[in-house]
């Protein structure tokens, strides 16, 4: 009986010892579980920070690359305008000239129509042209430019042509014909340094026929797709007076 009470308190014991240790297995195997936990979640948070970063710098780059875009595009824009100005300047220059010479000599037709570029100058004609509509003649000068198209059709100064032809008419108050002179301006010659100018004409020209919804919708434009242009400037200008 003896031996009999011995054995229990050493079973007792021996239960005890092994649930410990089945507890002491559970409890690391908990810890070690909740550590590659913490692991992977702070491994998350880190993917998580270093692709906001990366988001971060591709922002920027493309916040640079579009600022960097729009200073082209302006720099483009701003050294069409000083073409166009400067064209326009050699043709008063021009006829400055041929009025301080003497005797005056008359301009000959070509008998065929040739290919002028803006590298060799305006061409005559075009200045008598342009002549006549600084003097504020504007009949003679819708003609004599009509004649100038008819004589050189692919002329680098065909869209002026054609725009100052719009000029005239606006200045005579002939509104429809003005209207389709810059219309022709924008459509017929869209890459033309004068093309803005025309399209802020045209929005001039429909404001006048009490067009006002599509005149806000040339003023836009200009703005949309020449926005540092003098005539974006002018048709922000007339938006805001309305």
């Amino acid at each position: 009986m003896q031996s009999g009470s011995r054995l229990v308190p050493f079973l007792l014991f021996s239960v005890f010892i092994s649930g410990c240790a089945a507890n002491d297995l559970m409890v690391k195997r908990q810890v070690e579980s909740e550590a590659k936990i913490e692991f992977i979640i702070q491994s998350a948070k880190k993917t998580e920070q270093r692709h906001n970063e990366l988001a971060g710098l591709l922002q920027v780059q493309d916040d640079q690359l579009k600022s960097l875009s729009g200073e082209i595009k302006r720099l483009r824009d701003d050294h069409r305008d000083l073409r166009a100005s400067g064209d326009e300047l050699k043709a008063r220059v021009a006829i400055l000239t041929q009025q301080s010479q003497t005797p005056k000599v008359e301009i000959v037709h070509p008998s065929s129509p040739l290919k002028v570029t803006k590298e060799s100058g305006p061409p005559e004609e075009y200045i008598k042209s342009f002549g006549l509509y600084s003097a504020n003649n504007f009949p003679a000068a819708i003609e004599s430019f009509e004649s100038f198209l008819k004589n050189y059709p692919q002329s680098d100064y065909a869209a002026n042509a054609v725009y100052w032809i719009g000029e005239c008419h606006y200045t005579l108050s002939d509104l429809p014909k003005a209207k389709e002179a810059f219309s022709k301006v924008v459509e017929v010659y869209p890459k033309s340094s004068k093309t803005p100018d025309a399209l802020l004409k045209l929005g001039y020209t429909l404001s006048a026929m009490k067009e006002k919804e599509k005149a806000t919708g040339i003023f836009e434009r200009i703005i949309t797709s020449y926005p540092s242009s003098p005539a974006a400037i002018k048709a922000r200008e007339r938006l805001n007076a309305n």
